[in-house]
């Protein structure tokens, strides 16, 4: 049941196909950092299909987008081979454990769940589905499923893992020792990535301005225009100074965050220099990761039929845990075993 059978620990980490790419975000705040994950972990790395339902996205968007964030999974560098790279709506274990897990969720706990409360109160309670109230929890059987001693988190994360720790000692005291309480595995910072042309917001796919955002899948020539375009100040100084010199700062922190250079010392190499050489020296940087990735994962969705292969293996590897798992929970709480598969 637990990873503790195993060498490695166990973690496990999920990516919404929200957006037809991802970002030089979350590039630099998750998914680079999952790779090296799969060192120290028994590691499995999922895209979140049955989460991004609560946008409501076309049937046809739903199905490419999954595809194209299972390909930059693999194209960053997440191995099939050393990790279980997997699609959410594969494994049905999913919403049957969500579903034994809400009677033991309170109402009122779900309703101050932050991503719930915060578009109730934007855009009137109605606005919220009932999807959106009950996320947290098939998170909760997300994590609890595989039980996983480790969880990637962000700070904007934690609300959920503690909900999910909740849960899984709420249900072991009832029925007895069943989930591993997960800890959250805290992502190392990059300091803020902010939006090219308004560098007092946050990177985001729902930027105002797409020439704001870097996506993992943007041709070279567009990278390198967006980064030349960037805003930046009335200013000559190459300096790092998020209150004066916002967009200035932001480039700056792109370069440490992709090359792993300080930003003191990147400070003295640009010293004298205009502003043209730092937009062309950050460009250069995030060119020579990403390149690699875009190339990659170009490859894999010009060939789905091998995507799907890999995706489909490691359905089937998650299944095996998930299934276990769900056979556990059903003999505790009193629910009728699914027929024997096959």
């Amino acid at each position: 049941m637990s990873s503790m059978q195993n060498a490695k620990p166990r973690a496990l980490s999920l990516a919404q196909p929200s957006a037809d790419s991802m970002h030089l975000g979350n590039y630099l705040g998750a998914l680079r950092q999952w790779v090296d994950m799969q060192d120290e972990f028994e590691a499995f790395f999922g895209v979140a299909n049955l989460h991004a339902l609560n946008e409501n996205p076309k049937p046809e968007v739903l199905r490419e987008r999954s595809l194209v964030t299972a390909a930059q999974i693999i194209g960053a560098g997440i191995d099939p081979e050393r990790s279980v790279v997997f699609v959410q709506s594969q494994v049905p274990e999913h919403t049957q454990l969500m579903w034994a897990l809400a009677p033991l969720t309170g109402f009122g706990r779900a309703e101050r769940m932050t991503q719930f409360k915060d578009k109730a109160a934007r855009h009137g309670a109605d606005s919220a589905n009932v999807g959106l109230f009950i996320y947290p929890i098939l998170m909760a059987a997300d994590i609890l499923l595989y039980q996983a001693d480790k969880v990637p988190v962000g700070e904007d994360q934690r609300q959920h893992l503690e909900l999910t720790r909740d849960l899984a000692e709420k249900f072991n005291g009832s029925y007895g020792e069943t989930f591993v309480v997960p800890g959250p595995h805290i992502l190392k910072s990059v300091g803020k990535i902010q939006d090219l042309q308004d560098p007092l917001i946050k990177m985001s796919k729902s930027t105002p301005s797409v020439n704001g955002r870097i996506d993992l899948l943007d041709e070279p020539k567009v990278i390198t225009k967006r980064f030349k375009s960037a805003v930046t100040d009335s200013g000559t100084e190459i300096r790092f100074d998020e209150a004066t010199k916002p967009g200035v700062s932001n480039l700056l922190n792109i370069q440490a965050a992709i090359t792993g250079t300080p930003i003191a010392e990147l400070e003295r190499d640009y010293e004298g220099k205009m502003y043209g050489h730092l937009k062309v020296g950050v460009a250069e940087a995030v060119l020579d990761v990403l390149g690699p990735i875009r190339a990659r994962t170009m490859e894999l969705l010009d060939d789905r039929a091998e995507l799907e292969r890999l995706l489909d293996r490691g359905a089937e590897k998650a299944r095996e845990v998930a299934a276990a798992t769900l056979t556990d929970v059903y003999d505790k709480i009193g629910l009728l075993q699914p027929p024997a598969r096959g």
